[in-house]
C-alpha cells in the first residue's frame, strides 16, 4: 500500500505559517507526515488567493513560504464554468479556488483534502458526497495518520460525569477556555463550582475534553424553539492537541444519548462562528441555528422527541435519520438488516460494549488514557465481503455478534443507520472510501487485499444506539429472524419479523 497523500488548503498552510503560534493539531499533522513519509500537498491555485492580498509585503512572504511545499498544477482548460457545472455556483474568486481543490480530490491526485473552511465542507456535502469524507478537518487528518500508520490500543468507556468543583483549575484545558471567554475564572467559580454543576470529561493524563451541562426551563433558556425540560451545553471543549480523536463526536454522542433517554424536549448551545467544526458537527446531526445574539454568539438549537418517527413526503430516510439523531424510523420505505460481525471487529466498532475483564481495572483507574481511536464516535465504517447489496441510504442495521469468548455471544447488540455502501477494489480506494472514520491501521488494511475479483464492501453508517440487554440467538429464531442455523452473511429483516424484535430495544424513543 502507498503512502496517503494529503492536500492543504490556505487555510491550513496560512496556520502552519503564519506568525503566531500554531495550533498544536497543525503541527501534529506535519510532524506525523514526515514521520511516516506521507505527503502534504498545496495547490497552484492556491496562489491566485494570495495574489488577491492587497498587502504587497504579506503578500510576497506567503508566497516565499509556499515554495516549501510541492505544488499540484492546474489542469489545462479547467474553466470556471465546468467547475461550476460539477461543484455548485462559483460567486466569488475563492470559490473557484475551492471548486479547484474538489476537482484534485476528485480526479484522484490526492487520498485526502483538509480545510478548516466549513463552507468548502458544505459544498461537498451537497455537490459531492461521494467526496465528503475525504475533506477532513486537520484534527481528524491527525487522527487518521495515528489510526493507519501508528500501533495505538483500542479503549473502552471513556466518558465520566465529575462535578465542576472536582476538576483542578490549572489543568491545561483551561487555558484555552480562558484564552476563548473573557471572565472564565469568575464564571467557572461562581456558575459551575458553587452550584455543583455537572460536567461530563474524557481523561487522557490530563483533561482532553469536557462538556459542561445544565438543566433549563423555557423562560431560562430564551430559546426559539418549544421545550419545557431543555439541557444547556454550557461548555463544549476539547484540548487543541487532543481533537484529532474526535472526542468532539464522542461528547456529543454523550449529550444526544442522555437527552434522548431522559425525556428531553431540546438541546442548545451557544458558539461563536470561528468554532468552524463545532458547527458543522452540531448541524450535521440536526442542530439549527435559530438566532445571533448582539456580540455576534450564535444559538444552535435541536429539538427531542420520544415519539415515532414518520417520514414526511419527498423525504430521504438517511436526512430524516441524521437530523432526528439518535431517532430512526423503521416503517415502509425503510428497510432493515441483520450485519453479522465477529467479536474482533465488534470490539473495534463498539468498545463501549467490550466484555470487561480484570485487566480493564487499570482503565477505570484512569491509567492507560483516554481514547486514542474513532471506534466509539458515532460515524463509523464496517468492512465486508458479504455478497448482500445495501443500497438503500438511512435503512436500519441491526448487528449480529456471532459466537464469542466476551459477553454477549450471539446476539444483536448496536443498531446502526446505513449512509453508504461502495466497493473498494485496491487497497489505496479500501483507505480512501473507509475515509476518516476508518478505525483500521495500514495493516489491517493490506490483510483484506482489496482487488477487482474480490473487491471489499465499504459500509458507513451512523452508530444510532445499543440494545439495552442484548437480544440472544433463541429470541431471534423465535421471531423468525434467523433460522437454525445463524446467518454468516448480511440478511434482510422483513416488516413483519422486524415489529417483533422492535419493542426489545428500549431507546429512548418509539419505534
Amino acid at each position: 500500500m502507498r503512502h496517503q497523500r494529503y492536500l492543504i488548503d490556505t487555510n491550513v498552510f496560512i496556520g502552519l505559517e503564519d506568525d503566531r503560534e500554531i495550533n498544536p493539531s497543525f503541527s501534529s499533522l506535519v510532524q506525523l507526515a514526515a514521520k511516516h513519509s506521507v505527503q502534504v500537498f498545496v495547490h497552484e491555485a492556491a496562489k491566485d488567493d494570495f495574489a488577491r492580498d492587497k498587502d504587497a509585503d504579506r503578500r510576497n512572504i506567503s508566497l516565499s513560504k509556499f515554495e516549501k511545499f510541492t505544488a499540484i498544477s492546474k489542469v489545462r482548460g479547467l474553466t470556471k464554468e465546468k467547475l461550476a457545472e460539477r461543484f455548485g455556483t462559483l460567486r466569488k474568486p475563492n470559490d473557484v479556488v475551492d471548486a479547484t481543490l474538489l476537482h484534485t480530490l476528485e480526479l484522484g491526485v490526492v487520498d485526502f483534502l483538509v480545510t478548516e473552511d466549513r463552507k468548502l465542507h458544505e459544498r461537498a456535502r451537497r455537490h459531492a458526497p461521494e467526496l465528503s469524507d475525504r475533506l477532513l478537518f486537520v484534527a481528524d487528518a491527525t487522527s487518521l495518520l495515528r489510526s493507519t500508520y501508528e500501533a495505538i490500543d483500542v479503549p473502552i468507556r471513556y466518558i465520566e460525569e465529575v462535578e465542576a468543583h472536582t476538576i483542578p483549575t490549572d489543568d491545561p484545558i483551561f487555558d484555552s477556555l480562558r484564552g476563548d471567554y473573557d471572565g472564565f475564572d469568575i464564571w467557572w467559580k461562581t456558575k459551575c463550582v458553587e452550584k455543583f454543576r455537572k460536567c461530563w470529561i474524557v481523561s487522557d493524563g490530563g483533561i482532553a475534553g469536557i462538556l459542561v451541562h445544565k438543566d433549563e426551563n423555557s423562560l431560562e433558556a430564551g430559546t426559539k424553539l418549544a421545550g419545557n425540560k431543555i439541557l444547556k451545553i454550557c461548555t463544549f471543549k476539547v484540548r487543541p492537541e487532543n481533537r484529532g480523536v474526535k472526542l468532539g463526536e464522542l461528547l456529543l454522542k454523550q449529550v444526544l444519548w442522555f437527552a434522548q433517554s431522559n425525556s428531553y424536549d431540546l438541546v442548545y448551545v451557544t458558539t461563536y462562528p470561528k468554532q468552524a467544526a463545532l458547527i458543522e458537527l452540531l448541524s450535521f446531526y440536526g442542530f439549527q441555528k435559530t438566532f445571533e445574539k448582539e456580540d455576534g454568539e450564535c444559538v444552535y438549537e435541536k429539538p427531542i422527541s420520544t415519539s415515532k418517527l414518520e417520514l414526511t413526503d419527498g423525504q430521504l430516510p438517511f436526512e430524516a435519520h441524521r437530523l432526528n439523531y439518535p431517532r430512526f424510523c423503521t416503517s415502509p420505505p425503510v428497510k432493515a438488516y441483520g450485519i453479522p460481525i465477529r467479536e474482533a471487529y465488534h470490539d473495534e466498532l463498539f468498545p463501549d460494549l467490550k466484555d470487561v475483564r480484570q485487566a480493564d481495572m487499570f482503565e477505570f483507574a484512569g491509567l492507560t488514557g483516554g481514547p486514542r481511536r474513532p471506534g466509539n464516535t458515532i460515524r463509523k465504517v464496517y468492512l465486508s465481503r458479504s455478497s448482500a447489496k445495501l443500497a438503500e441510504k438511512g435503512s436500519i442495521l441491526f448487528f449480529y455478534k456471532g459466537k464469542s469468548e466476551g459477553a454477549p455471544s450471539q446476539a444483536i447488540t448496536a443498531i446502526g443507520i446505513l449512509e453508504s455502501m461502495e466497493l473498494a477494489t485496491s487497497t489505496v480506494e479500501l483507505m480512501r472510501k473507509a475515509g476518516g472514520r476508518s478505525v483500521y491501521s495500514e495493516d489491517q488494511l493490506n490483510v483484506w487485499n482489496a482487488t477487482d475479483e474480490r473487491p471489499v464492501k465499504v459500509i458507513n453508517f451512523l452508530l444510532a444506539g445499543y440494545v439495552a440487554e442484548a437480544i440472544p440467538l433463541s429470541e431471534l429464531q423465535a421471531f423468525g429472524v434467523m433460522k437454525d442455523h445463524p446467518n454468516q452473511a448480511i440478511f434482510q429483516i422483513p416488516q413483519g419479523k422486524l415489529k417483533l424484535m422492535l419493542p426489545r430495544l428500549d431507546l429512548g424513543f418509539e419505534v
